[in-house]
């Protein structure tokens, strides 16, 4: 049977604004290398704010758009494009930072440069900043000879690059890396949120309830946030948003009283009240949790200055109460593309053809990371033991991981799984802000379910357990395991062997989970 084709009058349905900040641009896209349902909605976006899209590269484009310089010269003509003038050639990731932002951003530092008459194209393409820094990230080095030391020289230059110099144009993760089918989770995107006064109460709300150990109170304002931030209007009544999933009726109410008053009145009330105030600032400290919080809350503390001198603090909870302010600070995105950059090099230089992806939020796109979610294995199941340990203490000798919280290791003795973790603080080089950074070292034939755990947000990951449970098994980030009968209705234990996928995608077509290249489960 033929695919069921959209109806014409669906069209109409995409609400236009002549006036939108892409109003003046006539798009001509560049498709290799892009995902189908990504390059759909950035055409989407930039129909309903104002842009005309050709279909053919034509004498009225005023913009061109690609993933990178290389694609867009495999498909169009250097010759051709030469010889027009007027028009810009741009990253994607220009289109996706325009779209997180909410306006048009400075295009001159994103701006590709096609080479000019005399220069070889047959070598690396003139290119701006971006892809300058693109390359020399991510091209593997073909000196053989070259030495740990040496390497790290060009890594601490980089690192000290200019702002307007920091952006690659690297919007796909699969791009300059080993395997790319494991890095499909992060095709995403993210649009603005224009309903930023509702999110940002439910955010307060998830970790007042996280504080007071409700998790199911926690988890429903959860799941709300990211449908709520993917709507393309402001929301002006709860009209708009009664058939919306993850939006129940108190949610409908919330929402109601804050697009109509500008505040929550339950908010203002958990605010106001000195036990929520107090357990929701400890459970902000690394290492301690809801039933922590309430035992020193109960021992007479009610400030981050009262607990300096608490003895029943671990080494873990020291450091979180020393650096807490850093802690919360978010890391942009730019400055975390330049930390995975240097932690890549680095891998690399110890062990040649490891794999070192950055997960969590910034593989899911977001312009923030709250930390950096370093996934990390070796393609022929074997090399990465033994690696974490010389790792860290490279690391530490170029001062860029400074404090210890965790570190466990268990893949030369083959227990937990095999599955090597670092947790502690690093800084970026020559300065002194800390960062909660994680590594975590999986063998190569469970790497895609540690790339899973680490990338999917709270929402995503247990929707995915519950689904596997539904089926079964029992899914965690060391695998997918058959589950055993338990007694009394109880869920039994997991059997010790996983079922084999080599990837993220092979995880859940097992599991038959629908539309999982989408970005709606993040």
């Amino acid at each position: 049977m033929a695919p069921k084709r959209s109806r014409p009058e669906e069209k109409t349905l995409l609400q236009v604004d002549p006036q939108g900040m892409f109003r003046g641009m006539v798009v001509f896209l560049i498709e290799r290398g892009v995902q189908p349902r990504r390059l759909q909605i950035w055409k989407q976006k930039l129909i309903q704010m104002g842009a005309v899209i050709e279909d053919k590269f034509r004498m009225t484009v005023t913009h061109v758009f690609g993933m990178n310089l290389e694609y867009i010269l495999q498909e169009l003509d250097i010759k051709k494009l030469k010889r027009f003038k007027g028009y810009n050639i741009l990253p994607y990731e220009w289109l996706e930072n325009s779209l997180k932002s909410g306006e048009k951003i400075p295009e001159d530092s994103y701006a590709l440069k096609v080479p000019l008459e005399g220069e070889n194209d047959s070598d690396k393409p003139a290119a701006s900043a971006h892809s300058e820094m693109f390359n020399s990230n991510h091209l593997r080095d073909d000196s053989k000879n070259r030495s740990i030391k040496s390497s790290m020289e060009d890594v601490k230059l980089m690192c000290r690059v200019k702002k307007d110099t920091e952006k690659t144009g690297d919007l796909g993760y699969n791009l300059g890396r080993p395997e790319p089918k494991d890095n499909e989770l992060s095709l995403l995107y993210n649009p603005p949120d224009l309903n930023r006064k509702v999110t940002e109460i439910f955010g307060k709300l998830i970790n007042i309830y996280r504080a007071l150990g409700d998790e199911r109170r926690s988890f429903s304002y959860y799941k709300a946030i990211p449908v709520i931030e993917k709507l393309p209007f402001t929301i002006e009544s709860v009209e708009q948003v009664k058939h919306l999933p993850a939006i129940g009726k108190s949610m409908k109410e919330h929402i109601q009283e804050i697009v109509t008053t500008g505040k929550l009145s339950k908010l203002e009330h958990f605010e106001h009240d000195e036990k929520v105030r107090t357990l929701t600032l400890f459970g902000e400290i690394w290492g301690i949790g809801p039933a922590t919080a309430l035992k020193l809350y109960e021992k007479g503390h009610r400030s981050l200055n009262d607990l300096k001198n608490e003895e029943s603090l671990s080494h873990a909870q020291r450091l979180g109460l020393q650096y807490f302010d850093d802690i919360k600070k978010k890391i942009p995105r730019e400055k975390a593309k330049e930390m995975e950059s240097l932690l890549q090099k680095v891998g690399g230089a110890i062990l040649p053809g490891v794999i070192i992806v950055c997960g969590g939020s910034y593989r899911r796109g977001k312009a923030f990371c709250g930390d950096l979610d370093m996934i990390i294995t070796h393609p022929d199941g074997q090399s990465h033991k033994g690696f974490l340990a010389k790792y860290v203490k490279y690391l530490k000798d170029i001062k860029f991981l400074r404090e210890d919280l965790v570190f466990s290791t268990h893949s030369e003795e083959g227990t937990d799984s095999g599955v090597d973790t670092y947790f502690g603080l690093c800084t970026e080089p020559d300065l002194d802000q800390r960062h909660r950074i994680d590594l975590k070292v999986y063998p190569r034939d469970i790497y895609a379910f540690g790339l899973i755990a680490w990338t999917g947000n709270d929402v995503l990951n247990r929707r995915l357990r519950l689904l596997a449970e539904s089926k079964g098994y029992r899914l965690d980030d060391t695998g997918l395991f058959v589950a055993t009968q338990g007694s009394h209705g109880k869920r039994g234990a997991k059997s010790s062997a996983s079922v084999h996928c080599h990837s993220e995608r092979e995880v859940f077509d097992v599991l038959g989970f629908p539309g999982w290249t989408t970005s709606e489960e993040f």
